[in-house]
């Protein structure tokens, strides 16, 4: 899984895995996109006007939490 984050344009993407072929691109919201493979696996996440969202509740911050093991990183994102 990666995690790509461009605040100069406000897009953050999720990716599950490589896109293999054809996807549809669903736009869930006015910020929300899921990329589907015909046979349903989710390839990623895109959210759009990221700046706003990713600071909303966090300041800024990338958290990645284990929850079986409790354990967690913790990443700052530069808003532009």
């Amino acid at each position: 899984m990666k995690f790509a984050y461009d605040p100069r344009y406000s897009i953050a993407y999720i990716r599950f895995a490589e896109k293999r072929g054809e996807v549809e691109s669903v736009r869930v919201s006015e910020e929300l996109v899921v990329d589907i493979a015909p046979d349903g696996t989710v390839y990623g996440i895109e959210l759009l006007n990221a700046n706003a969202q990713l600071t909303r509740e966090n300041g800024g911050a990338l958290q990645v939490v284990n929850e079986a093991t409790g354990a967690f990183a913790e990443l700052s994102l530069a808003i532009a």
